[in-house]
Parts: structure tokens; sequence; C-alpha cells
């Protein structure tokens, strides 16, 4: 039988497809055990009983605390991005332009997250059994096909302008570059703490890292055509960011596709959860194992274990959830009992 991390059928928290398994299993003369969480309750019309180990608390896409640093980061990034943009203008820097036009992508970017963030917590129907979670990760999606667009036009731009360099005012652009660094020099202190903590933030970083990059750059071609008359200079730093805009999208991308595609989470090896789970007394097969993502905060683990009839309890099934909790940061482990008879004599 084949092992896949990704393309579960089985719903974690569906107590109906205990029963559904349940009966499965004794058609192929076994036993199944199933565990979805629940306090322990005995079906004795069915011989098979549930066992909690595990919290079916949903929680939200972002704290308020989360909420309100995005919201004053948004705020500051439109704003500025009017200045940059009028300051590109005026100044003729295609540089400046570049790092406007990010933070306009930055600013409906961070917009979107808001708008997921805002989303999460109105109520779910009854059919969507995990809420709207997932809204997260299609905002850090679309965030970063956002950036990618983004880069591509910037590269195309500074091919252009390098071959006809127009004349920029270099002064003004200095200013305005300056002006920006300090902007998203707040709007990174104010993400830095949780952007390894929720895929939105780490989306509203890495626009702002990007645009801080980005008014470096300016202030550096604006000195150099300022000290030096080097207009080349300002096409040149704006494919130099549109690279780094590029590159900080890529990680964006794969990790939200990831989740989208349900594979196994990239910092969690299938098979050492097999192993471990393979490691305890009297488990002697896994398979239907399967690991993914609700979204960044919330993996699952769905599993069936073939075990001796010493090993079929309730026992058995709290001591391999509660391990593969500590070992692995799993949120959520659904695992389902089937016992091997013994041999006959």
């Amino acid at each position: 039988m084949s092992h896949s991390c990704q393309g579960h059928h089985h719903h974690p928290d569906d107590s109906h497809n205990a029963e559904s398994h349940h009966h499965g299993a004794q058609a192929q003369g076994r036993h199944s055990h199933d565990s979805h969480g629940h306090p322990d309750h005995g079906h004795p019309d069915h011989g098979h009983h549930h066992h909690g180990g595990h919290s079916h608390h949903l929680g939200v896409i972002l704290s308020e605390r989360h909420f309100k640093v995005l919201r004053w980061v948004f705020v500051l990034t439109f704003l500025y991005l009017m200045v940059e943009v009028a300051g590109g203008i005026l100044s003729g820097s295609l540089a400046l332009l570049a790092d406007g036009f990010h933070m306009f992508a930055d600013s409906a970017a961070i917009g979107l997250s808001l708008f997921a963030a805002w989303l999460s917590h109105r109520p779910a129907p009854r059919h969507r059994t995990f809420g709207y979670q997932r809204v997260e990760i299609l905002a850090a999606f679309a965030n970063a096909l956002l950036l990618v667009g983004m880069g591509l036009f910037i590269l195309w731009e500074g091919y252009e302008r390098f071959s006809h360099p127009e004349p920029i005012k270099a002064s003004l652009m200095l200013w305005v570059a300056l002006g920006g660094l300090i902007v998203n020099m707040i709007s990174a202190k104010l993400l830095h703490a949780d952007h390894d903590h929720n895929l939105n933030i780490k989306g509203a970083y890495l626009h702002v890292l990007g645009d801080l990059l980005g008014s470096v750059g300016a202030m550096v071609a604006g000195g150099l055509i300022w000290a030096f008359d080097w207009r080349w200079a300002d096409p040149v730093m704006s494919c130099l960011i549109a690279l780094l805009i590029l590159f900080s999208a890529w990680g964006l991308l794969r990790d939200s596709v990831n989740v989208l595609l349900e594979s196994c989470p990239s910092h969690i090896d299938i098979e050492e959860v097999r192993t471990a789970i393979l490691s305890f007394e009297g488990v002697q097969s896994v398979h239907n194992l399967h690991v993914w993502n609700i979204n960044m905060q919330r993996m699952l683990l769905a599993a069936h274990i073939e075990v001796s009839p010493e090993a079929y309890s309730g026992e058995t099934l709290n001591r391999v959830q509660n391990a593969l909790k500590e070992q692995f940061g799993l949120s959520h482990v659904t695992l389902q009992l089937e016992v091997i008879p013994a041999p006959a004599a």
C-alpha cells in the first residue's frame, strides 16, 4: 500500500467517518479503534471506543495585536507611497517610482491580509468545519503573485531606462528616499517580532524589507547621480531592487502553494513520523499516514495503525497521540487502531 503525506480524505473532526472506518475494518476481519479527541465513551453496539487527546479549538488567523500592527503598517505604507510616486515623477527617478510602486503593492497586500483577518472572525457556516482559516493562505498566495508581477515590471522598465537614461533631480531623490527608509524601518520594527509565526505577518514583513532595501538603493543611486552624474545608476539600482523582490516572493509563494496542495510541511520528515509511531510496543504497521497544514499555525495528522490484541486500547491511542504532538508540534492527531488477530495455534 502506498503512503502519502498529502491528498487525504479522512476528515479529522468528523466522528461519522469513525463509524464507516470501523465497519470497513470489521469487513476485513479486524476491529478498529478510532480517536478523535473526545472524552471516552462506549458504543457497545459497534464494539469500539473514542478516546481523547487533542483540542478542536480552531483559533483565528490574526490576534488583535497582529491586526493592530498590520493596520498601522498599512496606514504608514499607504501614506508614504503617494510621496514616493510624486517624488519619482518630479525627480525623474525610476528607483523612486519602483519603490513607490512596490509600496502600493505592499499596501494592497497588507489590506488583503487585514481583510482575511476580519473574515476569520466571522461565524463560519456549518459546512465549513475549519472556518475561514485557509483565507490566510489565499491572501499570502495573492501577496506572492503581487511581488512577482512587481519584480518583473521593474526589470522591464529598468532595461528600457538603461537604454535611454533621463535627467534626474538627485537632491529631491535623496530626500524622498531617506523618508521612505525611515517609514520602512518603523514598519519593519513593528512586524519583526511575529514574522516567523504568521504567514500574513511574514508576507507583510518581506514586503517592507523589500521597500527598505529599495529606499537604501534609491539613496545610493541618488548619491552617485548627485556626485558624479552617473544617471545609469538609477535603472541599475531599480533592477537590483526587482531581483530582491523576486527572491523574497519565491519563499512566500512556495510556502503558500505547499499549504494549498496539502503537502507535508517542509520541516516534517514523514518517515521520521512513521518511525516514531512504530516505536511503540504493540504497533505492527502504519498506513494511510497523512500530515498537512490547515494554515501555518495548525499541523494535522491522520493515520491507521495496526496493533496486536494486547495494544488495542485507549491507553495506546493516548500515548501515541501525546508523543506525536510533543515531538512534532502537531495540533491535531487522529488515529484509528486496527487490531491484528493473533495467529491460530
